[in-house]
């Protein structure tokens, strides 16, 4: 093979047909003018994702044009957590960083690498923080992981399985906005950020390619041509895919884990059906993935021991499988997120942001009918069986039909309880379904567009047919409602009166897992102080296993109960020495109680009664701690 032919494959195999070439410029002419026609040869795909990038703004308009005054109506609470998360990550870029953050439930700390901080996220988009605020940056990761979806979909269709552009922007589209991303978009950024599975997928085919020591593969479109074993492909297709896994992890953990479970079952089903060429690449294809393997090690090691042997670490999941299954009536049901869906659809999960299956009847039997029609082509067999099999696990440990649960033992039931993978809620297997329907009509829709009919109308058949199927699950924006306005102590800076950088500063009530809010004014400041317990995953569970947030200490469920009920009990000295040993524990620098907060002129009675008169400086009343 000639150097320039192996430089070529390594963008992918070339066009198939007129629809997919680029026109050259003329040989000898400038650099620019070079550029200029290559551009002109992608112009319709950079305007499919342009179109990616501006519905992607109009589903989160509701967060605009002040994101700093809206929140998500479906969960503001894991909003305001996001939010921290950010403002945090953003001290990287100060130096000002630790995998164990101590601005959160002082004095103990928060594993960052337990909870999902979507850290590389924060990092990259570090100077937006800092600038504008982290509700800017949520706002804008929003939008940008479903934008950023759709078109790193869109270009593995085009460039990997070299689909017609038509296919390849519905298979994007689909990734993209799908009811699942839509849903889980309801504050879960860690869950929308799939734009790396693309390039992840892309360096497994690379690494196929170059593991092939004959040159001739099962469904040449995708795997093919290529030529003899090429080791130079290998070693650098391994040590991209290790870096990308890594960049991955630092991004959202359950996708990538969700991505290899799906990619093995595809693999056992891929050898199953195509053995020969399995057994061909095997050698090369393990010996690259051994390299992967090894820098994700060198990269890896301490992150994830920190992340489950190190403080305030946790191994396994804090929410109940069994309650986080779905519901086998909502895959053909629509999501109300959907415009072609109704509240009723509530009924059939848990809440708004686990809206993971509802795919409608249509866009099942379309998925079904291109994995009938196309289940001779390797790719579209071992997608289906993948689907299938995510599918079943998504059941949970128990099926349930229409809110009823059957009896009958899931899939799941064979992974319940095991170590990491608990982790995962089952429901969320389903997500891995949308990459793989979406394979399966992109496939199909290509198939209808490059076959020869004798009529021509036939040939639009199927197209329309999987545009119509796509049409009930087209999503609606999200909706959004006015934030409480950030007290004026803390955006006008009056917390530096009564808590240093770094100390600690008690909220009257402190912040939990319910109620968060507090949490946002530590936000504001870009996390500058830390305050006692708060909303996050710890080691607080029984025996040490995972648990939300951590046990109240008297004064704080003294204060909590105040707010909740606003009956005043009576504060004795032992109600005062608990508070003294609470204010201790937690190095406090000082209590604020700002206005607006429920019951508060109770709340000010009763921390009055165990410190003393308070201070007014602006609109919050504060207790220094001496």
């Amino acid at each position: 093979m000639t150097r320039s032919a192996t430089a070529a494959q390594d963008t992918g195999p070339g066009p198939a047909c007129p629809e997919t070439s680029t026109p050259a410029a003329p040989a000898g002419h400038p650099r620019p003018f070079r550029f200029a026609a290559a551009a002109r040869g992608y112009r319709a795909d950079l305007a499919i994702c342009l179109v990616f990038i501006a519905f992607a703004g109009w589903l989160t308009h509701e967060l605009w044009p002040v994101p700093g005054t809206r929140l998500l109506a479906f969960n503001p609470a894991d909003q305001t957590l996001y939010e921290w998360f950010l403002a945090s990550d953003a001290r990287l870029l100060l130096g000002d960083f630790a995998l164990l953050s101590d601005r959160l439930n002082a004095p103990d700390g928060v594993n960052l690498m337990t909870n999902t901080t979507v850290i590389a996220l924060g990092f990259l988009l570090a100077p937006v923080t800092l600038l504008f605020g982290a509700p800017v940056t949520f706002a804008l990761l929003v939008a940008g992981n479903l934008a950023a979806s759709a078109i790193a979909f869109h270009l593995l269709f085009r460039r990997v399985a070299q689909a017609h552009r038509l296919a390849a922007a519905l298979g994007g589209a689909f990734c993209g906005f799908a009811p699942g991303m839509v849903s889980q978009s309801n504050s879960h950024l860690h869950m929308t950020a799939i734009w790396l599975i693309p390039a992840m997928v892309w360096l497994l085919v690379r690494m196929m390619r170059a593991a092939d020591p004959t040159g001739s593969a099962p469904d040449g479109r995708i795997l093919g041509p290529a030529g003899p074993a090429d080791l130079r492909r290998l070693v650098s297709s391994g040590i991209w895919l290790g870096v990308v896994v890594t960049l991955q992890v630092f991004v959202g953990e359950e996708v990538l884990f969700l991505t290899a479970a799906t990619l093995i079952i595809m693999a056992l089903a891929f050898a199953t059906v195509r053995p020969r060429y399995s057994w061909r690449i095997l050698p090369g294809f393990v010996a690259g993935m051994l390299i992967a393997v090894t820098v994700g090690v060198v990269l890896l090691a301490y992150p994830l021991w920190f992340q489950f042997a190190g403080p305030q670490g946790v191994s396994d999941g804090v929410f109940d499988p069994a309650y986080f299954s779905a519901d086998l009536a909502s895959w053909p049901a629509v999501s109300e997120l959907s415009v072609a869906g109704s509240a009723e659809a509530a009924e059939l999960t848990t809440g708004p942001a686990e809206y993971n299956t509802f795919l409608g009847w249509p866009l099942l039997i379309a998925a079904l009918a291109g994995a009938v029609w196309l289940i001779r082509r390797p790719v579209v067999s071992t997608c289906a069986v993948a689907a299938v099999l995510m599918a079943g696990l998504s059941l949970g440990p128990r099926i349930i039909v229409g809110g009823t649960e059957t009896g009958v033992a899931g899939p799941y039931a064979l992974l319940d309880g095991l170590p990491v993978v608990d982790g995962a809620l089952p429901m969320r297997f389903a997500l891995a379904v949308i990459p793989l329907v979406a394979t399966i009509l992109v496939l199909a829709v290509d198939q209808a567009l490059r076959t020869r009919w004798r009529r021509r109308p036939v040939r639009l058949l199927i197209p329309a047919a999987v545009v119509v199927a796509l049409l009930p699950v087209v999503p609606a924006p999200l909706p959004g409602v006015d934030r409480a306005p950030l007290p004026e102590f803390i955006a006008a800076g009056h917390w530096r009166e009564c808590v240093p950088p770094g100390g600690v500063l008690v909220p009257v009530p402190p912040a939990t897992p319910r109620e968060p809010w507090p949490m946002a004014w530590a936000t504001a400041t870009t996390v500058a102080f830390g305050m006692p317990e708060g909303f996050f995953i710890g080691p607080y569970g029984s025996d040490g296993g995972a648990s939300m947030g951590t046990f109240k200490q008297p004064t704080s469920r003294l204060l909590a109960d105040v707010a909740r009920t606003g009956e005043v009990p009576e504060i004795t000295d032992e109600t005062r020495a608990h508070a003294e040993r609470d204010l201790a524990r937690w190095a406090a620098d000082c209590l604020v109680l700002v206005d607006g907060t429920a019951n508060a002129g109770q709340l000010r009675q009763v921390t009055e009664e165990l410190l003393g008169p308070g201070r007014r400086v602006a609109d919050a009343w504060l207790w220094p701690v001496s």
